[in-house]
């Protein structure tokens, strides 16, 4: 089993920006890809973004504006969100995966005001 927990969600201002962190904990061996999704009221949850091996890919509403990155010796990912928008407003959650085994962060809220 893996743990997942978010931290750093919050409400800001149109162009502001937030960092989420998402800590790994327990049986960690292994774990192939880590990074994040997002769903917003009445939306399907959606891919932001991934780090898989060295690679990254993001969704296209967030290219050149949010980074993922991947600090293996504290098993942490992070989301850098900058110049964020208000239609960025969603529940943000953790995502790795082990195998074939998908594992979820319990979500943090980021709130974009206009």
């Amino acid at each position: 089993q893996v743990q997942l927990v978010e931290s750093g969600g919050g409400l800001v201002q149109a162009g502001g920006s937030l960092r989420l962190s998402c800590a790994a904990s327990g049986n960690i061996f292994s774990i192939a890809a880590m990074g994040w999704y997002r769903q917003a009221p009445e939306k399907q949850r959606e891919l932001v973004a991934m780090t898989r091996g060295g690679t990254t890919n993001y969704a296209d509403s967030v290219k050149g504006r949010f980074t993922i990155s991947r600090d293996n010796a504290k098993n942490t990912v992070y989301l850098q969100m900058n110049s964020l928008k208000p239609e960025d407003t969603a529940v943000y959650y953790c995502y790795a995966r082990q195998a074939l085994t998908a594992y979820w962060g319990q979500g943090t809220q980021v709130t974009v005001s206009s």
